[in-house]
């Protein structure tokens, strides 16, 4: 049986000696924030908006450890004009974004930012990698982490809807 990507991902994450994980909280993230609260390797930190994972990333760099930012897609638009420091600066983050505003979306304040979100990255120069299967998650993972450590660029993973599963109106949609 597959483990659940979640899984995986903390995984590589130790094995590529992330240290600091930011993200708001997130449903589809939850399982992987669970994961990396427990584990003692890890400096978690909760944000109240995305951007502020992209300074903490700078920092943690600037100060000689690795991270990632956990966020959902509606987050995305929250970074760009951060993640130009970035990309001037020459330092990396990996980003981990769940996919809402596609596949079974029931909210549609959701949609535009979802189907935004893969173009407004690239249209910034950052390398976008997509998981729409739950297989395709720990290679695109793996890529990514490591094309952003390696080159010294922000790199971004969208997981998409079908891998978190689908959302409707009532449930505990974090």
């Amino acid at each position: 049986m597959m483990k659940k990507w979640s899984d995986l991902v903390h995984k590589v994450l130790k094995r590529e000696k992330v240290r600091q994980v930011s993200f708001v909280p997130d449903a589809g993230h939850s399982n992987l924030i669970r994961l990396c609260e427990k584990d003692k390797e890890f400096i978690c930190v909760r944000l109240s908006t995305e951007e502020e994972g992209v300074s903490l990333s700078l920092g943690a760099w600037l100060g000689g450890q690795k991270s990632v930012v956990l966020m959902q897609s509606s987050g995305v638009g929250n970074t760009i004009n951060m993640l130009s420091m970035l990309s001037i600066c020459q330092s990396p983050l990996p980003m981990l974004i769940t996919m809402r505003g596609d596949w079974s979306e029931y909210n549609p304040w959701q949609v535009p930012m979802g189907q935004a979100t893969a173009k407004v990255l690239e249209d910034i120069n950052v390398p976008v990698f997509k998981a729409y299967q739950e297989n395709e998650v720990l290679p695109m993972a793996e890529g990514a982490i490591r094309l952003a450590f390696n080159t010294y660029r922000p790199t971004a993973l969208l997981i998409g809807q079908r891998v978190l599963g689908a959302k409707t109106f009532g449930e505990d949609n974090d």
